[in-house]
This record gives C-alpha cells, structure tokens and sequence, in this order.
C-alpha cells in the first residue's frame, strides 16, 4: 500500500471497510462508510439527540413544536382543541369565480381578464375585443 495513512476503517463491527472517504456521525462522533452513515445502518446510541420529528396537524398543516419529554399525540391533540386555525368553510371556497361576460358562455376563469376596452371580465377564448362584440372606446388600443 502506497499512502498507509490516508483513510479510515468504518467503525461498524461486521464491516471494519478502509475508507478514503470516511463519514463522522453528528450523534456520536464515529467514524463510518457510506453504507452504515445512517442512524439506522450503524444502530446509532445517541440517535435520540439528533433525530428529531416535528409533528403537523392534521386539520391545519401546521408544524407544532414538541418539547423534550412531551408525548406528540398528546401536543397535537391539544393544539387541534386549543390553537388550531382550522376553518372548514376555507376548503370549501371555489377558485373559478371570475364568469365570463359575453352572453350565452357560461365559462368561469381562476383570473380576471378585463377587457382594456370596455373594462368586461371574459374567459380566455371571449377576452380579445373582437371575441366578445366590445362597445368600449371606437379605436383599438393596439394594431396586432
């Protein structure tokens, strides 16, 4: 071996693989290949300090914080009951309001499209002025 210093073993018992890329383990400092880097791999001890999950309700999508020692179901349990910004009537609302003007469709858009003309709101196919019989202003505003 030409470099004897460069590398290290991977600390896992069954593997003791030379590394020339080694991983340190945030949680308990050993060394380990890319197979067993992870908490699971390698049945890291002091995964509890760093493998943390925060909990989302699920009426809100909010992430609610857990202290250190506090049962999550418990946390959001009490979330729902106390602090939860849940309003039901909000996941009822509709996103095609905007209903087209020219008579006769019965098309609904997510946007407003205003006529620079007559100041009408029309679907995507009534919104150019020639679509939808404007009576705004008599000259066009452009040439296209």
């Amino acid at each position: 071996m030409e470099l004897p210093w460069l590398g290290q073993h991977c600390s896992e018992r069954a593997c003791r693989q030379l590394d020339f890329l080694p991983l340190k383990c945030d949680a308990c400092g050993e060394v380990f290949c890319k197979d067993h880097i992870r908490y699971d791999d390698h049945r890291c001890s002091s995964a509890y300090k760093k493998n943390v999950q925060v909990p989302v309700c699920p009426l809100c999508n909010a992430p609610i914080p857990v202290k250190k020692g506090e049962i999550p179901d418990a946390v959001v349990g009490a979330h729902m009951d106390k602090d939860c910004k849940y309003n039901p009537a909000q996941q009822k609302q509709r996103i095609f309001t905007n209903k087209c003007l020219k008579p006769g469709c019965k098309r609904k858009e997510m946007m407003k499209l205003v006529c620079e003309q007559c100041g009408g709101n029309f679907c995507i196919k009534h919104r150019h002025p020639l679509d939808h019989d404007c009576r705004g202003s008599s000259h066009p505003i452009s040439k296209a």
